[in-house]
């Protein structure tokens, strides 16, 4: 059995708020199984990149939860319990608690970081299969224009 395409006059009147959500559910799901698979989830992954001052910390000085979750808010889901998954971080001591509640990332925390980091090209190229650069660079402008045609901020 096969799966007709529509016609691309079909796909041109179809909303792209719906397959843009289609298509970040997908992502985000794909994404976060694979991290589980190596053991860890993609907020674990962000705190630690938020704390680290070779990766986002403008200046690898700790944070606390609630200035994680503000540095976070453009990409945390609703679901994500920061405080729970900094606590397996810090299980793992790759994270540490200090004065104020900051959270600070542990020499092993860093290494970790940089070892998860290694994960996001197999993960990309899977999802980027069968997508040329050229095919990938029209849909991002695309999805930008369609940002600012909507009021919204495009970075």
């Amino acid at each position: 059995m096969t799966t007709q395409q529509p016609a691309d006059a079909e796909l041109a009147g179809q909303p792209a708020a719906y397959w843009t959500g289609v298509a970040h559910e997908a992502l985000i799901a794909y994404t976060r199984a694979r991290q589980a698979e190596k053991g860890y989830t993609q907020p674990q992954f962000w705190l630690l990149r938020n704390l680290s001052v070779n990766d986002i910390s403008p200046d690898g000085e700790g944070m606390t939860l609630p200035e994680l979750r503000e540095a976070m808010t453009s990409y945390i889901r609703p679901e994500d319990d920061l405080a729970a998954e900094a606590q397996g971080l810090l299980e793992r001591g790759w994270l540490t608690r200090h004065a104020e509640e900051r959270l600070w990332l542990t020499e092993e925390g860093e290494q970790a970081r940089v070892d998860l980091a290694r994960n996001a090209p197999a993960i990309r190229a899977v999802l980027h299969e069968g997508i040329d650069d050229a095919d990938y660079v029209t849909t991002v402008r695309v999805l930008q224009r369609l940002i600012r045609n909507a009021g919204g901020p495009v970075a």
